[in-house]
């Protein structure tokens, strides 16, 4: 490492050279060729892969690569995929990087080469954190989405459930990195990989073509770039047989429900240009309070139940933040009533799975709460969000009527109304109808939870902060909503002066001042069916073959739903999932000893 190397920050992986380039603390390595790392991407991977021409005739190629490092190598794709691929081609992209730099490094590394103008912009602007896990970034405007996983390259590759056709494997150099290039790291990308995939590196090192060879790739030697006299291309041998034609990509989705969840699902299914369409009986208006608050479950043993609610928490953040009209506040504080909570608290904050600094231990909370307050886990990047801005963003197409049954015939699935009257017909339908799931996936395990919520206008004042304590209360656009009672099996929907006095008693212990504040003000109010599992988990996956459910959600709808939404899209389409393999076991309707079968109509 050169003596005059500038550091990025303390703890940044990357420093930067003297003559300006970027290379790893880490490693020792550069993130790319001294002489011009554009053209060294577009020579090594862009056509050691054989692209652009491996795009023709695709309406979908995934592309996998180790070492996601700058984003060099997915700029230089997108720039390429924008201007050679099928029009109506959709590119999915999944790369793995144990180390990730910042934005701003990465934006210091891309500006050498602004001919990639707007697909490094693009990539910039949705620059994914530094949480352990997948990140989700969709890229407008260039058919793309991409999945990046920031852990070690073989928990990342055992996890994915893709199938690349093509791979670009930039890893630092196997003599200073030598664990992103064992045989079993090779294996698994072979395992990973579409038939015919090809893969391409700057390196020729014996023990990656040895590594490569014995996954079952062939490898031939190409010219290097630079001061590289060689590089390598492997491709996987064409199967003996001609690979089965891949089912047909659906044309049409159904959702049937109103709320959050099925507005997540019509938003996940556009961005993957499918078209979609709500059905909606308009009758008990979903996600229909005036604030909603989004926050994770958090849990100090850490484990895949806490990973799903971070990931899903990340994702529906940067979702949110992209509609700024429907948020309302920032930040959250989750109130400690024990010790033995505080200390949970402690784990929680010190958990990699969320960003770094967003979540913090309080000693005290009275600064924000304008009230005395004890200890309290902030968590930075909550939100407040205003649900009709979200349902009327995200909504789209949608049909007033109410779904009473489902039949399947040979040209996919038919919706029907009470008379038995077609309202729609679809290839795919998923069933996010709250309070119907029981008519439409008969015997279904689920538990039906009411919930009141109160609330009341307020002029400005401490109650801004949006705090949880057993109960919540949070800020709306002209006051505060509190609440909510939680009564298990109680479909009724009528709102109740009792629930009113219930909501009080609990704000008046979590919030005294605030419930002091409000003394006997009227309040509005609304109750509500939720729907959950008896494992406190979401369900969201396949039911039938076309048939999927997203439901279970509780009480944290606008945390889990976007997320799963693309997880049940992903599904439906055929294409890779957002969710970890052991995140998508933990939601799949298989764990139910359940079944329904379907006949046709």
């Amino acid at each position: 490492m050169s003596d005059t190397a500038e550091p990025s920050d303390d703890a940044s992986p990357l420093v930067w050279t003297a003559d300006g380039l970027p290379r790893s603390r880490l490693y020792g390595d550069v993130y790319f060729s001294s002489a011009d790392g554009l053209a060294e991407t577009r020579a090594v991977f862009l056509a050691g892969c054989g692209l652009p021409d491996a795009f023709a005739g695709r309406d979908r190629f995934v592309v996998g690569e180790l070492g996601f490092g700058t984003g060099l190598n997915i700029a230089a794709l997108l720039d390429l995929w924008r201007r050679e691929a099928p029009a109506d081609a959709r590119l999915h992209i999944f790369s793995i990087e144990a180390h990730p730099i910042s934005r701003d490094d990465a934006a210091r590394a891309l500006a050498v080469w602004p001919e990639l103008g707007e697909a490094a912009r693009v990539l910039l602007d949705r620059w994914p954190g530094q949480a352990r896990g997948f990140h989700r970034l969709d890229l407008p405007g260039f058919r793309a989405t991409l999945d990046l996983a920031v852990m070690d390259v073989r928990a990342a590759l055992a996890a994915w459930d893709g199938a690349a056709d093509a791979w670009f494997l930039d890893g630092f150099s196997p003599a200073l990195n030598p664990a992103m290039w064992s045989e079993d790291i090779l294996a698994a990308v072979a395992a990973r990989s579409a038939p015919g995939a090809r893969a391409a590196t700057f390196t020729v090192a014996g023990a990656v073509r040895r590594g490569l060879q014995a996954a079952g790739f062939e490898i031939a030697k190409r010219p290097g770039f630079g001061r590289k006299a060689e590089r390598l291309e492997a491709w996987l041998p064409a199967p003996a047989l001609p690979a089965p034609r891949p089912a047909p990509r659906p044309a049409s989705l159904a959702i049937i429900g109103g709320g959050v969840a099925a507005v997540s699902l019509a938003r996940a299914a556009r961005a993957q240009g499918l078209a979609a369409t709500i059905i909606d009986d308009g009758v008990t208006p979903a996600s229909g309070n005036p604030a909603a608050l989004v926050t994770p479950a958090v849990d100090a043993g850490g484990g895949h139940r806490a990973a799903l609610h971070a990931q899903a928490f990340g994702r529906a953040i940067d979702l949110y933040e992209d509609l700024p009209e429907a948020v309302i506040a920032r930040g959250a504080l989750q109130l400690a009533q024990t010790e033995q909570i505080e200390g949970r608290f402690a784990a929680v904050a010190a958990q990699d799975i969320f960003e770094p600094s967003s979540m913090t231990l309080l000693a005290s909370s009275s600064d924000r709460l304008g009230e005395p307050g004890g200890p309290a886990l902030a968590l930075e990047r909550a939100l407040v969000v205003e649900p009709r801005v979200v349902l009327e963003a995200w909504r789209g197409a949608a049909i007033v009527g109410q779904v009473h049954a489902l039949a399947r015939d040979a040209d996919g699935w038919r919706l029907l109304d009470a008379a038995g009257r077609e309202i729609l017909r679809a290839d795919v339908v998923v069933v996010a109808a709250g309070a119907g799931l029981g008519r439409l996936l008969p015997g279904f395990p689920h538990l039906w939870i009411r919930g009141q919520a109160s609330w009341t206008r307020l002029d400005e004042g401490p109650h801004r902060t949006a705090a949880a304590f057993g109960g919540y209360a949070i800020p709306t656009r002209d006051g505060v909503l509190f609440g909510a009672t939680h009564d298990r099996g109680d479909l009724g929907v009528d709102e109740r002066p009792e629930d009113h006095a219930r909501n009080r008693d609990a704000l008046a212990k979590g919030r005294p001042r605030l419930a002091a504040r409000l003394g006997d003000a009227p309040l509005d109010g609304r109750a509500a069916t939720r729907v959950a599992t008896a494992d406190h988990l979401p369900v969201a996956g396949q039911v039938a073959d076309g048939l999927f459910v997203l439901s279970g959600l509780g009480g944290r709808g606008f945390c889990l739903a976007p997320l799963l939404a693309e997880h049940v899209v992903a599904q439906a389409l055929g294409t890779p999932s957002p969710l970890p393999r052991e995140l998508s076991r933990l939601v799949r309707v298989e764990r139910f000893d359940w079944s329904v079968t379907w006949s046709g109509a």
